[in-house]
């Protein structure tokens, strides 16, 4: 279902790795003008000769298909298409991350109940076997904190911006020319994506049901070269930080820009790469590098499921509740962003006397502690970006002198407020 660029590489794979002892094969092409991806692909030799091409859903319904691939994306129609494959006894492969992030636990249910298997490697972090060692290699551990980069898109532009102290729309423009960015990048930008691969991690990884919009995401826009060098000058980097630490019943969550140190697994990942770090009560840390997009990558994860479903049909395995990396039963914690942390605040103002002491006013009135003041020479005196790093503290503590600093009249911008990750 849907023959795009993973499409294309998985039915080549499929192709190129077929032997006398593949335990499947290639039935049914579906996709919406199905007529003109014929016309361009029908003739390679990645599609069988007796492949059906069809824009019927329902044909796979019908024929005598075990496993139905889904690569359409988004979450209409792909929802009813899963639905009706698990209704209908098919097991189901599939990359939307969408998808699982919203309806994967009652997806997960649907296929138990069914006798056949759900299977969504694919879904975060393309050809990084991390949801795989979640949910078996891991599975005897107790997980209670999942952090990573998980937007290829994101670290790219950051990245950019680090190396070259480019302004942010240029860092933009230039991942949107290589295709690493789409015109409209917002769902990367502003966290959507990555807060709905944190939410699939979860599911997976620390067994609890949270929907994507229950987890703050903040936007890099703000983001920009000068950040890069304050941020140097505390020994660290910014990149797009997802993470979830579970305590007792509280699953802590958030994504956005952070800093991290220069010399962390994390602040050593650059352009498009993912990297997941899992925390285990017994087997400690683990990390998971790799290309998180693109098709190869993403079809060597999906083409990976596959093979664990067909090798489970074929030993007669059809019911997934036995199974130990597919929780069925999921807590439902409180979702809460309110982090303990130091922080990194930039302002943006044009210079006056008093400057920190009213800022310093606000922050003690908050029982806020100041760790340092960074002011590099050479700026412009009418927009002069300065840094204030604080002591830990919550997030709920910090959040209301932020709205009083923001009112005061020498700033020109709101505060660029980011955790210092340690």
């Amino acid at each position: 279902m849907g023959l795009g660029t993973v499409g294309r590489a998985v039915a080549k794979i499929l192709w190129e790795r077929n032997d006398a002892d593949s335990l499947f094969r290639l039935t049914h092409i579906c996709n919406r003008n199905v007529q003109h991806k014929k016309q361009a692909w029908g003739n390679e030799p990645w599609f069988p000769n007796d492949v059906v091409w069809t824009e019927d859903f329902h044909t796979i319904l019908n024929s005598d298909a075990d496993i139905v691939i889904e690569l359409i994306g988004g979450l209409h129609p792909a929802e009813d298409i899963v639905r009706g494959a698990l209704t209908a006894g098919k097991s189901v492969v599939t990359a939307n991350k969408q998808l699982i992030a919203r309806h994967g636990p009652d997806l997960l249910q649907l296929a138990s109940a069914n006798g056949c298997q759900l299977e969504f490697g694919a879904s975060v972090a393309g050809g990084v076997p991390v949801l795989p060692a979640l949910r078996t290699g891991l599975s005897g551990d107790r997980m209670h904190g999942i952090a990573g980069i998980l937007n290829g898109t994101c670290n790219y532009i950051l990245s950019r911006i680090e190396t070259d102290r480019i302004p942010f729309s240029e860092a933009l423009e230039e991942a949107q020319a290589r295709g690493y960015a789409e015109a409209d990048a917002s769902e990367d930008l502003d966290g959507g994506d990555a807060r709905a691969k944190l939410s699939i991690l979860a599911l997976a990884g620390l067994h609890v049901r949270v929907s994507p919009g229950d987890i703050r995401a903040r936007t890099i826009r703000p983001i920009d070269a000068v950040d890069f060098d304050y941020a140097a000058e505390l020994d660290c980097t910014i990149r797009q930080i997802s993470r979830a630490d579970l305590k007792e019943s509280t699953l802590f969550a958030d994504v956005g820009p952070s800093l991290v140190p220069a010399s962390s697994p994390f602040g050593r990942v650059q352009r498009n790469l993912n990297l997941v770090l899992t925390s285990g009560e017994y087997g400690g840390d683990m990390a998971f590098l790799g290309a998180g997009a693109g098709g190869d990558p993403t079809a060597v994860a999906v083409v990976s499921d596959l093979m664990f479903v067909a090798e489970s049909l074929a030993a007669g395995s059809r019911s997934p509740g036995s199974r130990p990396h597919h929780p069925l039963q999921l807590a439902s914690p409180k979702i809460s962003c309110d982090f303990e942390t130091p922080w990194y605040l930039r302002f943006l103002v044009k210079d006056q006397p008093g400057i920190i002491a009213s800022l310093a006013a606000i922050l003690s009135a908050h029982q806020l502690n100041i760790d340092a003041v960074l002011q590099n020479p050479g700026f412009d005196k009418n927009a002069l970006p300065f840094v204030i790093t604080l002591e830990p503290c919550r997030d709920a503590q910090l959040h209301p002198a932020l709205q009083e600093m923001a009112a005061l009249p020498f700033t020109l911008k709101p505060c660029l407020c980011l955790p210092i990750l340690r």
